[in-house]
């Protein structure tokens, strides 16, 4: 999974099971992230309107994130665990910091995208580790879901910034960024109870 998703630094898969100790807030987390998807996606959409693909492509996944961020509310009722309070996301700050500035509305764009794809594809991975190593077997077929959908979702953004900024353009900023995100696992501590 990781050749295809191109990580450079693949997650210690010892992190599931600091993830089991409190599925509360591990879940509340996953909540957390999947309503900042949707988030991210309305705020691309309202930011360039005149990208019609992109408006349309990504219309259906608002739709779907919120799904998600719903479905991760019921698994915590059915637990009769309760949703915390919003973290503070350091990796994903981390990774904000990475986005070039001052540019053009266009190539804020690139970067968005590419921040989004990335932030996708280790969510991906990180439900994968999930999906194959979480004890409860019935978690294990619910977390497979995601990660199917958040590797549609890594593709989408990236194929965004491919169809906009070419294949060569999205290559070379895509790898730097790779690079950058790996310093990133690296540096932070593994926490059961974050998602990233």
């Amino acid at each position: 999974m990781n050749t295809t998703l191109g990580l450079k630094l693949p997650t210690d898969p010892r992190w599931v099971n600091l993830a089991e100790i409190d599925l509360g807030e591990i879940l509340t987390d996953h909540a957390y992230c999947e309503q900042k998807a949707a988030t991210a996606c309305i705020s691309l959409i309202q930011a360039y309107p005149d990208y019609p693909e992109l408006v349309e492509e990504l219309a259906p996944v608002v739709t779907e994130e919120w799904g998600h961020f719903r479905m991760v509310l019921v698994e915590l009722k059915k637990r009769a665990l309760h949703l915390g309070r919003q973290r503070k996301d350091e990796y994903v700050n981390e990774l904000l910091k990475f986005q070039k500035k001052g540019g053009t509305r266009a190539e804020a764009l690139l970067e968005r995208l590419l921040s989004c794809a990335l932030i996708e594809a280790r969510s991906c991975e990180r439900f994968r580790l999930l999906s194959l190593h979480c004890a409860d077997e019935e978690l294990r077929g619910w977390y497979h879901k995601f990660m199917v959908a958040e590797a549609g979702h890594y593709r989408l953004f990236l194929d965004l910034a491919e169809r906009y900024f070419g294949k060569e353009n999205t290559w070379a900023r895509w790898q730097e960024y790779l690079r950058y995100e790996a310093q990133i696992v690296q540096e932070l501590p593994a926490r059961g109870d974050r998602m990233h």
